[in-house]
């Protein structure tokens, strides 16, 4: 059985670039903007308190001791005004999410369902496992039906073109159970690159996890997705893939998060993922 529990290497992808983040029938909102309208500059103090950092006395005492930043400048004043929809606010130089409205969840897709929001032909979908949301919520990225594991939802548009756009090169993790025993020249031959029908993949990190009973569980590593590129790759070196788990995105790992749950990210992974892709 594959498994995603243990310390995983930041990681890559199976079906994930251009264009991912929807499918025709999901209309794409405003770049940056979740849903409903901007909500205007307002005191720096209350911006923080509302993305969770404590009381606006506590906020207060954050930025009298000098410990934010917004767009790129260290604040010691109070009263100072911010659009919360647009400025880039850090505390200790974390990057804080502080738009009102955003939503940021990792999702553990199970086999079968589609990673698309709707399905014309009633398929089972990411919408399937969020139907507590109320927001238009749309996907990060894309796992094929029969492959398992971590993919992001939110309603970030900015966010999410740059997660998926390939410029970034965000690293993705794969669990993949392969039929035959996989030896030492094998993940030799996959590291040094592999040349695919579409062109060669070179990954990022290959190692064998474990030997089962003429199988063996490898563990990929790559920052490239074009369409089922992990599965083509492990055949091409005679190892055909049995079941596939993506288990990290980035700073975000899929740890025991069960199969068909969902969670908020945390502040440390979301402040990550905007690292990884701020210009």
């Amino acid at each position: 059985m594959v498994t995603s529990g243990g310390p995983e290497p930041a990681g890559t992808a199976e079906s994930d670039h251009s264009p991912p983040l929807r499918t025709a029938d999901e209309p794409r909102p405003p770049d940056g903007a979740p849903d409903g309208p901007p909500s205007g500059p307002q005191r720096l103090q209350k911006v923080l308190a509302a993305a969770g950092l404590g009381s606006r006395r506590v906020c207060e005492e954050l930025i009298g001791a000098g410990r934010v930043e917004v767009d790129g400048v260290r604040v010691e004043e109070q009263g100072m005004r911010v659009d919360p929809d647009t400025a880039v606010v850090r505390v200790d130089g974390q990057r804080i999410s502080v738009a009102p409205g955003r939503i940021y969840l990792a999702v553990n897709k199970p086999r079968g369902v589609v990673s698309a929001m709707s399905d014309p032909h009633g398929r089972r979908t990411l919408a399937d496992l969020v139907t507590d949301r109320p927001e238009r919520l749309f996907h990060v990225g894309r796992l094929d039906a029969d492959t398992e594991g971590l993919i992001l939802l939110t309603n970030d548009g900015d966010l999410a073109q740059r997660l998926s756009h390939p410029s970034y090169e965000m690293r993705k993790t794969y669990l993949a159970e392969v039929e035959g025993s996989v030896g030492k020249s094998t993940a030799r031959r996959v590291l040094d690159g592999v040349e695919l029908d579409d062109g060669p993949v070179v990954p990022d990190g290959f190692r064998v996890v474990d030997r089962l009973s003429g199988r063996t569980l490898v563990e990929v590593v790559l920052h490239e997705g074009r369409n089922r590129i992990v599965r083509r790759l492990l055949a091409e070196v005679g190892h055909p893939v049995r079941r596939l788990v993506r288990t990290r995105i980035g700073s975000v790992a899929l740890g025991e998060l069960p199969p068909g749950a969902v969670r908020d990210l945390s502040r440390a992974e979301l402040a990550a993922l905007y690292d990884a892709v701020d210009p």
